[in-house]
């Protein structure tokens, strides 16, 4: 027994060996393979960080480019002469041009918008007169377009809704937009034509002051000095014209039609919605098929270049002028 007692339990765990072999030899890795991920996670925000910061000065960069070319096409605009007036002639620079032309041909898709081919043939007139005095019928999506690519030059805009006029100066600082009340309906376009037939050598004839007409197709009430300006370009994109109730563009096409031969040499006359009744009739009586321009004109947009001055036919709106007798 004491032999027993004073014997020692010597016990071999050889299950240590495999632990130390197995899980607690992967203890020493797990540190590793953890600053190993810490590091991936570091070098991807890193990386991540430093595209933004590229992209973000690169977007900085070319608005603020920009912005310089506008301001030194606004201020060659307005200083006049030498250097400074051949800047204002070029209007926008080619590119920037080109630009909002494409986007807004894209947009063209969607509904609301003006057709692309339409867009287009708009932006083809405008490229070649350029900075220039622009009247506009209508307020819409194009809106904005049409005043930037008339940069350096005149854009006036006319609608029948004052309160979409009020918003859209709200919206656009220092866009020149009047509001327009007529006195039609589409469903009068037969009367209208025939009184304005009638009346051609009087109170409806194609050269005179609409301030005092008292044609029942003249717009008479825009601001005095409208009527003074010899418009390079006028697009009729207004009123509504498509209900029976609608006010129609007969007035519009009417009143652009004795713009252009009143003021100026020579007129460009857009009609959008060509197609409808109103505006072929109305075009066709006012604007005449021998000054339509097949080139710039699609199937919902016509085209006409309207002689005045020296060269307008006064006696009629169709036809080449009357002979002078000796």
């Amino acid at each position: 027994m004491k032999a027993m007692a004073g014997s020692r339990l010597l016990v071999v765990h050889t299950s240590s060996n495999k632990m130390a072999n197995g899980a607690a030899s992967t203890s020493p890795a797990s540190p590793i393979w953890s600053r190993c991920l810490w590091l991936v996670a570091f070098l991807a925000l890193f990386t991540c960080v430093s595209l933004l910061t590229v992209f973000s000065t690169a977007r900085a960069s070319a608005a603020a480019a920009y912005q310089a070319t506008l301001f030194t096409v606004g201020a060659a605009a307005a200083s006049g002469g030498g250097a400074a007036g051949a800047a204002a002639e070029a209007g926008l620079p080619r590119y920037v041009f080109d630009a909002l032309v494409q986007y807004a041909a894209a947009a063209g898709n969607t509904s609301g918008c003006m057709p692309e081919p339409d867009v287009r043939a708009i932006a083809s007139v405008l490229r070649r007169r350029a900075p220039c005095n622009l009247l506009v019928f209508g307020l819409g999506a194009e809106t904005p377009l049409w005043r930037a690519l008339n940069h350096g030059g005149r854009t006036v805009f006319l609608d029948e809704n004052p309160y979409y006029v009020e918003h859209l100066e709200g919206r656009h600082p220092g866009l020149e937009a009047y509001d327009v009340a007529y006195a039609t309906a589409v469903r009068e376009l037969p009367d209208l034509l025939d009184a304005a037939r009638t009346a051609r050598a009087a109170e409806c004839r194609p050269v005179q002051n609409l301030l005092f007409s008292e044609c029942r197709l003249a717009i008479n009430d825009l601001p005095n000095q409208l009527y003074d300006v010899a418009w390079d370009v006028i697009l009729v994109d207004g009123p509504r014209g498509f209900t029976e109730g609608s006010p129609g563009r007969m007035s519009a096409i009417y009143s652009a039609a004795v713009m252009a031969r009143t003021k100026g040499a020579e007129t460009e006359v857009l009609v959008h919605d060509y197609e409808r009744e109103v505006e072929r009739a109305c075009g066709r009586e006012f604007l005449c098929d021998e000054n339509r321009v097949a080139a710039t004109s699609t199937p919902s947009l016509a085209h006409f270049r309207v002689r005045g001055g020296a060269a307008a036919n006064r006696e009629a709106f169709c036809g080449p002028p009357a002979e002078k007798s000796n």
